[in-house]
Protein backbone atom coordinates (compact mmCIF):
# COMPACT_ATOMS: atom_id res chain seq x y z
CA UNK A 1 0.00 0.00 0.00
CA UNK A 2 1.40 3.71 -0.52
CA UNK A 3 0.62 7.47 -0.89
CA UNK A 4 1.23 9.52 -3.77
CA UNK A 5 1.06 13.34 -3.93
CA UNK A 6 0.85 15.87 -6.43
CA UNK A 7 1.37 19.82 -4.33
CA UNK A 8 2.00 23.18 -5.55
CA UNK A 9 4.21 25.46 -3.00
CA UNK A 10 6.93 27.76 -4.00
CA UNK A 11 7.12 25.02 -7.31
CA UNK A 12 5.38 22.24 -8.41
CA UNK A 13 6.35 18.64 -5.57
CA UNK A 14 5.50 15.13 -6.29
CA UNK A 15 6.36 12.18 -4.18
CA UNK A 16 4.61 9.34 -2.13
CA UNK A 17 5.54 6.94 0.62
CA UNK A 18 6.26 3.76 -0.36
CA UNK A 19 4.77 1.22 1.93
CA UNK A 20 5.98 -2.22 1.53
CA UNK A 21 6.71 -5.06 4.28
CA UNK A 22 10.42 -5.98 2.77
CA UNK A 23 13.15 -4.42 0.66
CA UNK A 24 13.93 -4.72 -2.98
CA UNK A 25 17.31 -3.12 -2.72
CA UNK A 26 16.08 0.58 -4.00
CA UNK A 27 18.25 3.52 -4.88
CA UNK A 28 17.99 6.91 -6.30
CA UNK A 29 18.65 6.65 -10.08
CA UNK A 30 19.28 8.91 -12.55
CA UNK A 31 18.57 8.12 -16.21
CA UNK A 32 20.26 10.45 -18.52
CA UNK A 33 19.02 10.80 -22.25
CA UNK A 34 21.37 9.26 -23.71
CA UNK A 35 20.98 5.43 -21.66
CA UNK A 36 19.56 2.92 -24.02
CA UNK A 37 15.94 1.99 -22.76
CA UNK A 38 15.32 -1.74 -24.31
CA UNK A 39 11.43 -2.48 -24.58
CA UNK A 40 10.40 -5.58 -25.06
CA UNK A 41 7.74 -5.20 -27.66
CA UNK A 42 8.93 -1.99 -28.81
CA UNK A 43 11.96 -0.24 -30.51
CA UNK A 44 14.95 0.66 -28.11
CA UNK A 45 14.61 4.57 -26.75
CA UNK A 46 17.90 5.43 -27.76
CA UNK A 47 17.81 9.13 -26.93
CA UNK A 48 15.05 10.75 -24.67
CA UNK A 49 13.90 12.91 -21.20
CA UNK A 50 16.17 12.67 -18.35
CA UNK A 51 14.92 11.25 -15.42
CA UNK A 52 15.27 10.94 -11.39
CA UNK A 53 13.37 8.79 -8.96
CA UNK A 54 13.55 5.33 -6.82
CA UNK A 55 13.92 1.96 -8.23
CA UNK A 56 15.42 -1.32 -7.87
CA UNK A 57 18.29 -1.49 -11.04
CA UNK A 58 17.88 -5.24 -12.27
CA UNK A 59 20.21 -5.88 -15.56
CA UNK A 60 20.80 -2.68 -15.95
CA UNK A 61 17.40 -1.51 -15.92
CA UNK A 62 15.94 0.90 -14.07
CA UNK A 63 12.52 -0.62 -11.98
CA UNK A 64 11.06 2.57 -11.09
CA UNK A 65 8.73 3.10 -8.36
CA UNK A 66 8.41 6.92 -9.00
CA UNK A 67 10.62 9.20 -10.92
CA UNK A 68 10.10 12.65 -12.34
CA UNK A 69 11.66 13.94 -15.77
CA UNK A 70 13.56 16.86 -16.93
CA UNK A 71 10.15 18.76 -18.14
CA UNK A 72 8.86 18.40 -14.41
CA UNK A 73 6.59 15.52 -15.52
CA UNK A 74 6.04 13.17 -12.77
CA UNK A 75 4.68 9.34 -12.36
CA UNK A 76 4.16 6.68 -9.64
CA UNK A 77 2.63 3.41 -9.54
CA UNK A 78 1.25 2.14 -6.57
CA UNK A 79 -0.40 -1.18 -5.30
CA UNK A 80 -3.46 -2.32 -7.25
CA UNK A 81 -3.88 -6.05 -6.18
CA UNK A 82 -6.88 -7.89 -7.65
CA UNK A 83 -8.02 -4.88 -9.72
CA UNK A 84 -4.81 -4.40 -12.03
CA UNK A 85 -5.65 -6.87 -15.46
CA UNK A 86 -2.70 -6.64 -17.70
CA UNK A 87 -3.63 -8.09 -21.16
CA UNK A 88 -2.18 -10.18 -24.18
CA UNK A 89 -0.20 -8.69 -26.81
CA UNK A 90 -2.18 -6.70 -28.80
CA UNK A 91 -0.60 -5.82 -32.50
CA UNK A 92 -2.66 -2.34 -33.31
CA UNK A 93 -1.32 -0.72 -30.15
CA UNK A 94 2.01 -0.07 -28.38
CA UNK A 95 2.06 -3.35 -26.16
CA UNK A 96 4.07 -1.69 -23.01
CA UNK A 97 4.89 -4.05 -20.18
CA UNK A 98 3.90 -2.28 -16.87
CA UNK A 99 7.42 -2.38 -15.71
CA UNK A 100 8.69 -0.09 -18.56
CA UNK A 101 5.75 2.12 -18.40
CA UNK A 102 7.05 4.84 -16.71
CA UNK A 103 10.08 5.31 -18.24
CA UNK A 104 8.07 4.89 -21.62
CA UNK A 105 5.79 7.88 -20.26
CA UNK A 106 8.73 10.08 -18.71
CA UNK A 107 10.87 9.77 -21.52
CA UNK A 108 8.48 10.77 -24.14
CA UNK A 109 6.43 13.09 -22.19
CA UNK A 110 6.50 16.66 -21.41
CA UNK A 111 2.95 17.30 -19.34
CA UNK A 112 -0.09 15.48 -19.10
CA UNK A 113 -1.75 15.90 -22.27
CA UNK A 114 1.17 14.18 -23.92
CA UNK A 115 0.81 11.57 -21.20
CA UNK A 116 -2.42 11.20 -21.93
CA UNK A 117 -2.83 11.17 -26.09
CA UNK A 118 0.10 8.40 -25.63
CA UNK A 119 -1.48 6.32 -23.20
CA UNK A 120 -4.74 5.87 -25.45
CA UNK A 121 -2.60 3.85 -27.46
CA UNK A 122 -0.80 1.66 -25.42
CA UNK A 123 -1.82 -1.79 -24.60
CA UNK A 124 -0.77 -2.38 -21.00
CA UNK A 125 0.81 -6.19 -21.80
CA UNK A 126 1.35 -9.48 -19.64
CA UNK A 127 5.01 -9.61 -19.47
CA UNK A 128 7.20 -10.25 -16.49
CA UNK A 129 10.17 -9.29 -16.23
CA UNK A 130 11.88 -12.13 -15.09
CA UNK A 131 11.03 -15.19 -12.96
CA UNK A 132 12.81 -13.62 -9.84
CA UNK A 133 10.57 -10.73 -10.96
CA UNK A 134 6.91 -10.99 -12.01
CA UNK A 135 4.50 -8.70 -12.49
CA UNK A 136 3.21 -6.48 -9.44
CA UNK A 137 -0.66 -5.34 -9.68
CA UNK A 138 0.11 -1.75 -10.14
CA UNK A 139 -2.04 1.59 -11.35
CA UNK A 140 -0.70 4.91 -12.07
CA UNK A 141 -0.92 8.44 -10.86
CA UNK A 142 0.46 11.26 -13.65
CA UNK A 143 1.18 14.72 -12.71
CA UNK A 144 2.44 18.04 -14.09
CA UNK A 145 2.78 21.41 -12.87
CA UNK A 146 -1.23 22.09 -13.55
CA UNK A 147 -2.96 18.63 -13.44
CA UNK A 148 -3.03 14.96 -12.79
CA UNK A 149 -4.15 11.67 -13.94
CA UNK A 150 -4.82 8.44 -13.25
CA UNK A 151 -4.20 5.43 -14.91
CA UNK A 152 -5.45 1.60 -14.51
CA UNK A 153 -5.55 -0.90 -16.48
CA UNK A 154 -8.52 -3.75 -15.58
CA UNK A 155 -10.58 -5.88 -16.94
CA UNK A 156 -13.17 -3.39 -19.12
CA UNK A 157 -9.52 -2.37 -20.84
CA UNK A 158 -7.65 0.79 -19.92
CA UNK A 159 -9.39 3.18 -18.14
CA UNK A 160 -7.90 7.27 -17.48
CA UNK A 161 -9.30 9.51 -15.32
CA UNK A 162 -9.08 13.36 -14.20
CA UNK A 163 -7.63 13.63 -10.88
CA UNK A 164 -8.23 16.67 -9.33
CA UNK A 165 -7.04 15.92 -5.77
CA UNK A 166 -3.87 15.16 -7.26
CA UNK A 167 -3.97 12.43 -4.63
CA UNK A 168 -3.44 8.34 -4.97
CA UNK A 169 -3.34 5.23 -2.67
CA UNK A 170 -4.49 1.79 -3.58
CA UNK A 171 -7.73 -0.57 -3.91
CA UNK A 172 -10.69 0.09 -5.01
CA UNK A 173 -10.56 1.27 -8.56
CA UNK A 174 -10.28 5.08 -8.66
CA UNK A 175 -14.14 6.06 -9.80
CA UNK A 176 -14.63 4.45 -5.89
CA UNK A 177 -12.19 7.20 -4.35
CA UNK A 178 -13.92 9.99 -6.62
CA UNK A 179 -17.25 9.39 -5.06
CA UNK A 180 -16.22 7.91 -1.46
CA UNK A 181 -14.74 11.67 -0.92
CA UNK A 182 -18.10 12.90 -1.35
CA UNK A 183 -19.25 11.73 1.94
CA UNK A 184 -16.42 14.30 3.67
CA UNK A 185 -17.10 17.79 2.48
CA UNK A 186 -18.57 18.81 5.56
CA UNK A 187 -14.54 18.83 7.19
CA UNK A 188 -13.09 21.76 7.50
CA UNK A 189 -9.75 22.93 9.87
CA UNK A 190 -11.88 25.67 12.06
CA UNK A 191 -13.68 25.14 15.30
CA UNK A 192 -16.95 23.37 15.45
CA UNK A 193 -19.68 25.37 15.52
CA UNK A 194 -23.52 23.95 17.26
CA UNK A 195 -25.79 23.02 14.48
CA UNK A 196 -27.29 20.28 16.64
CA UNK A 197 -29.30 22.36 19.08
CA UNK A 198 -31.86 25.03 18.87
CA UNK A 199 -30.20 27.64 20.71
CA UNK A 200 -26.85 26.84 19.42
CA UNK A 201 -25.49 27.21 22.87
CA UNK A 202 -22.67 24.10 22.52
CA UNK A 203 -18.89 25.22 22.67
CA UNK A 204 -16.48 23.04 21.70
CA UNK A 205 -13.81 21.96 24.05
CA UNK A 206 -10.95 21.64 21.67
CA UNK A 207 -9.74 22.87 18.52
CA UNK A 208 -9.87 20.11 15.95
CA UNK A 209 -13.67 19.46 15.66
CA UNK A 210 -14.12 20.70 12.22
CA UNK A 211 -12.04 17.57 11.11
CA UNK A 212 -14.46 15.27 13.08
CA UNK A 213 -15.16 12.45 10.95
CA UNK A 214 -11.91 12.42 8.78
CA UNK A 215 -10.67 8.85 9.14
CA UNK A 216 -7.81 7.59 11.01
CA UNK A 217 -7.20 4.34 9.68
CA UNK A 218 -4.95 2.60 7.61
CA UNK A 219 -7.04 1.76 4.79
CA UNK A 220 -6.07 2.85 1.19
CA UNK A 221 -9.42 4.86 1.24
CA UNK A 222 -9.33 6.43 4.20
CA UNK A 223 -5.85 7.51 3.32
CA UNK A 224 -6.84 8.93 0.17
CA UNK A 225 -9.40 11.28 2.12
CA UNK A 226 -6.29 12.23 4.85
CA UNK A 227 -4.32 13.61 2.11
CA UNK A 228 -6.90 15.01 0.50
CA UNK A 229 -7.95 17.08 3.84
CA UNK A 230 -3.97 17.39 4.45
CA UNK A 231 -3.12 19.04 0.64
CA UNK A 232 -5.89 21.12 0.59
CA UNK A 233 -5.17 22.58 4.07
CA UNK A 234 -1.84 23.25 3.52
CA UNK A 235 -1.01 27.35 3.58
CA UNK A 236 0.89 28.94 1.09
CA UNK A 237 4.54 27.93 1.34
CA UNK A 238 7.09 31.08 0.44
CA UNK A 239 10.23 29.45 -0.35
CA UNK A 240 11.53 25.60 -0.99
CA UNK A 241 12.08 24.70 2.88
CA UNK A 242 8.99 25.45 3.69
CA UNK A 243 7.87 23.43 0.52
CA UNK A 244 9.75 20.15 1.14
CA UNK A 245 8.76 20.57 4.79
CA UNK A 246 5.34 20.53 4.30
CA UNK A 247 4.87 18.03 1.62
CA UNK A 248 7.13 15.63 4.35
CA UNK A 249 4.01 16.53 6.96
CA UNK A 250 1.21 15.68 4.55
CA UNK A 251 3.05 12.64 3.87
CA UNK A 252 3.72 11.62 7.36
CA UNK A 253 0.07 12.47 7.66
CA UNK A 254 -0.77 9.26 5.98
CA UNK A 255 2.18 6.91 6.64
CA UNK A 256 2.31 3.64 8.78
CA UNK A 257 4.76 2.89 11.60
CA UNK A 258 5.58 -0.35 11.78
CA UNK A 259 3.39 -2.77 13.55
CA UNK A 260 0.27 -1.34 12.67
CA UNK A 261 -0.35 -3.18 9.39
CA UNK A 262 0.05 -6.55 8.65
CA UNK A 263 -0.05 -8.82 5.49
CA UNK A 264 -2.12 -12.26 5.61
CA UNK A 265 1.05 -13.66 5.48
CA UNK A 266 2.25 -12.57 9.40
CA UNK A 267 4.72 -9.46 7.93
CA UNK A 268 4.28 -5.95 9.53
CA UNK A 269 3.85 -3.65 6.22
CA UNK A 270 5.43 0.28 7.27
CA UNK A 271 6.28 3.23 5.39
CA UNK A 272 9.97 2.34 4.03
CA UNK A 273 10.59 5.42 2.45
CA UNK A 274 8.67 8.89 1.71
CA UNK A 275 9.95 11.09 -0.96
CA UNK A 276 9.85 14.76 -2.60
CA UNK A 277 10.67 15.80 -5.98
CA UNK A 278 11.18 19.92 -7.02
CA UNK A 279 9.70 18.87 -10.21
CA UNK A 280 10.51 22.26 -11.56
CA UNK A 281 14.48 21.73 -10.42
CA UNK A 282 14.60 18.04 -10.25
CA UNK A 283 15.40 17.67 -7.02
CA UNK A 284 14.51 14.65 -5.41
CA UNK A 285 14.28 14.61 -1.72
CA UNK A 286 14.00 11.65 0.47
CA UNK A 287 13.53 10.34 4.51
CA UNK A 288 13.69 6.42 5.73
CA UNK A 289 12.13 4.62 8.22
CA UNK A 290 15.13 4.87 10.35
CA UNK A 291 16.69 8.12 9.23
CA UNK A 292 14.52 10.57 9.33
CA UNK A 293 17.24 13.16 7.95
CA UNK A 294 16.04 15.27 4.91
CA UNK A 295 18.79 13.63 1.73
CA UNK A 296 18.83 14.97 -1.46
CA UNK A 297 19.76 14.20 -5.38
CA UNK A 298 20.28 17.00 -7.87
CA UNK A 299 19.71 15.31 -11.39
CA UNK A 300 21.42 18.43 -12.82
CA UNK A 301 24.61 17.76 -11.00
CA UNK A 302 25.08 15.26 -13.24
CA UNK A 303 25.75 14.94 -16.82
CA UNK A 304 22.45 14.26 -18.43
CA UNK A 305 23.76 13.72 -21.81
CA UNK A 306 25.47 10.26 -20.44
CA UNK A 307 24.64 6.92 -21.62
CA UNK A 308 25.34 5.07 -18.17
CA UNK A 309 22.77 5.27 -15.11
CA UNK A 310 23.99 7.00 -11.98
CA UNK A 311 22.49 5.40 -8.76
CA UNK A 312 23.17 6.52 -4.98
CA UNK A 313 22.59 4.32 -2.27
CA UNK A 314 19.65 4.84 0.04
CA UNK A 315 20.68 6.32 3.58
CA UNK A 316 18.76 4.07 5.15
CA UNK A 317 20.23 4.35 8.68
CA UNK A 318 21.37 7.74 10.99
CA UNK A 319 25.01 8.02 11.60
Amino acid sequence: MCTAVSFKGSDSYFGRNLDLERSYKESVVITPRGFKLNMRTLPTMESHYAMIGMATVADNYPLYYEATNEMGLSMAGLNFPDNAHYMSFDESKDNVAPFELIPYILGKCRDVKQARSLLEGINIVRLNFSEALPLSPLHWIISDKEKSITAESVKEGLRIYDNPYGVLTNNPTFDYHLMNIRGYMNLHEGVGEDSLTKDGDLKSYSLGFGAIGLPGDFSSASRFVRAVFIKEKSPLCKNEKESVSQFFHILSGVAMPKGCVMTREGEYEYTRYSCCCNADKGIYYYTTYNNSSVTAVDMHSVDLQGESLYEYPVCSVTG
